[in-house]
């Protein structure tokens, strides 16, 4: 049963960050200037998406990876590998592509709140993938 909890938590997580990814995605300017964003597909600011979708992608993982932390699950673990490589693949492309909004935000603190997680996230995956 925890097990099947820790599938579901670390599905929803990778659902969120897919819906994350896409709503960014079509938020980008058409013409690939740097200038004002149009609105994803999602009625929601920049801070919105990243509490709203963001947040809970972070943290489900690492909550899945704990409910099940007894019973081996190879499926679990790559799930959870997946999850944090592709909040990596989002962090590098915010820190490749700087939003305006953002100028004034610490690009180190960014880096370290993206990067953090996801190298946790990779470490219990690789943890629950050699356990089992």
């Amino acid at each position: 049963m925890a097990l099947k909890a820790g599938l579901v938590l670390t599905g929803i997580a990778i659902g969120l960050l897919l819906l994350y990814g896409a709503d960014v995605a079509s938020s980008i300017n058409v013409d690939g200037e740097i200038g004002e964003r149009k609105d994803g597909f999602l009625p929601l600011n920049d801070m919105q998406r990243g509490i709203g979708l963001g947040a809970p992608a972070l943290i489900l993982p690492i909550i899945g990876f704990f409910i099940s932390l007894k019973e081996p699950s190879k499926g679990l673990g790559m799930m959870i590998v997946i999850a944090g490589i592709l909040i990596i693949i989002g962090g590098i492309a915010v820190v490749a592509n700087p939003s305006p909004e953002s100028a004034d935000r610490d690009p180190v603190g960014s880096v370290v709140m993206l990067f953090a997680p996801a190298i946790i996230q990779l470490a219990l995956g690789a943890i629950k993938i050699k356990k089992s």
